[in-house]
C-alpha cells in the first residue's frame, strides 16, 4: 500500500511539472507586451529594448522557463513586472480571501450534500428522492455563470436583498462581510452541492445492494438503522473521494465566480494580471490553482486506495 501511495505522489509531482510547462507556454503565447504597457504607446524602440532587457524578456523562452521553475521550487515568486511589487506580497491577502470563501463554501456544502444524499437514499422513489434527483440533474447541467447571473438578477436587481458586487474595503463588520459574500457563496454551494448530493446518494444505494445489507433487511432490521450504522460507514470511502473531487472542481468555480462578483481573491488578481500582461503574476496564480487541484485529486486517489482493499491488490 505504501508503494502505491508513493507512486501516486510521484505521479502528482510529474503532473505538476507538466502543468508548469503548459502554464509557462500558455502565458508566453498571450498577445501584448508588458514593456509596451508600462511605457505606453509613445515609447521609443530603444526604451522598449532597454526595459525588456531589464525585465529579462530578451532571454530565450527555455532559459526563462527553467529560471522561473527554479524560483517556484524555492517559493521565490519574484517581482511583478507591471507594478514592481513582490508577487508574494500581492498574492498573500488575495489568497487568504479565496481560501476564506472556499472554506465557508466547503463547510456548508459538504455536510449539506451528505445529509441530502443520505435522506434521498433512505427513501428511494419517494417525492423527496425524486425532487432531489430532478433538482441536482438540472443544476449539474447549468454552468456556473448562468446560475450566478440568475441569482444576481433575482436577489440583487429585483429584490435588492444582496449586493451584486462583493466589494470589500477592509473596514467591514462581520455582518457586512457576510452580506457581501453571501451571493458568491450561495452560487458556489449550489454548484458543487448538486454533484456531491447525487454521487452520495448513488454511493449509499450501491452499498445497500450488498449481500450483508440484504441479509440485515431479511432479518427485519429497520432501514434507518441499516443505513446509519452499516451502509454509511462502508460508503465513507467513496463519499470522501466524491468530496475531494468536487472540492477540486471548486478551484475552477472560484475563478469564474470571483470574476463575476469582482471579489478580491486570487482569481480576480490573476485576471487583472492577464489584462496588464504581468506574466510572472499570472504564472504564480495559475500554479497555485493547478497545485491545489492536483493535491485534491491526489487526496481523492489515495482515499480510494485506503478505503477499498481491492485497489491495494497487485495486478
Amino acid at each position: 500500500m505504501k508503494t502505491m501511495v508513493l507512486q501516486r505522489i510521484g505521479i502528482g509531482v510529474l503532473t505538476l511539472l507538466v502543468v508548469s510547462a503548459l502554464v509557462f507556454a500558455g502565458t508566453e503565447i498571450l498577445p501584448g507586451d508588458v514593456a509596451e504597457i508600462i511605457l505606453g504607446q509613445a515609447a521609443t524602440p530603444e526604451n522598449l529594448a532597454k526595459l525588456r532587457s531589464e525585465l529579462g524578456l530578451d532571454k530565450p523562452a527555455v532559459v526563462r522557463y527553467f529560471e522561473w521553475l527554479g524560483d517556484m521550487i524555492t517559493f521565490d515568486l519574484g517581482v511583478s513586472k507591471a507594478g514592481g511589487t513582490g508577487i508574494g506580497e500581492l498574492i498573500g491577502g488575495r489568497l487568504s480571501n479565496t481560501f476564506f470563501m472556499g472554506g465557508i463554501v466547503a463547510a456548508i456544502a459538504v455536510p449539506l450534500s451528505v445529509i441530502l444524499g443520505l435522506l434521498a437514499a433512505m427513501y428511494p422513489g419517494s417525492w423527496f428522492d425524486r425532487t432531489v434527483t430532478f433538482s441536482t440533474l438540472g443544476l449539474i447541467a447549468v454552468p456556473e455563470f448562468f446560475i450566478a447571473t440568475l441569482c444576481v438578477l433575482i436577489l440583487a436587481v429585483q429584490l435588492h436583498w444582496l449586493p451584486a458586487i462583493s466589494y470589500m474595503s477592509g473596514d467591514e463588520t462581520f455582518f457586512q462581510l457576510m452580506r457581501a459574500l453571501l451571493l458568491p457563496i450561495l452560487v458556489l454551494v449550489i454548484v458543487i452541492s448538486a454533484q456531491m448530493v447525487r454521487m452520495t446518494r448513488v454511493g449509499i444505494l450501491n452499498v445497500l445492494h450488498s449481500p450483508y445489507i440484504e441479509m440485515a433487511i431479511l432479518k427485519g432490521v429497520p432501514r434507518a438503522r441499516i443505513i446509519l450504522r452499516h451502509a454509511l460507514f462502508n460508503a465513507i470511502g467513496p463519499i470522501v473521494n466524491i468530496i475531494a473531487l468536487n472540492l477540486a472542481y471548486l478551484v475552477s468555480g472560484v475563478v469564474i465566480i470571483e470574476t463575476i462578483f469582482a471579489y478580491p481573491g486570487l482569481a480576480k488578481l490573476m485576471v487583472d494580471g492577464v489584462q496588464t500582461r504581468d506574466l510572472p503574476l499570472v504564472q504564480a496564480c495559475a500554479m497555485i490553482f493547478c497545485g491545489t487541484y492536483v493535491v485534491l485529486i491526489l487526496t481523492a486517489d489515495i482515499a480510494s486506495i485506503l478505503s477499498n482493499p481491492r485497489l491495494r491488490q497487485p495486478k
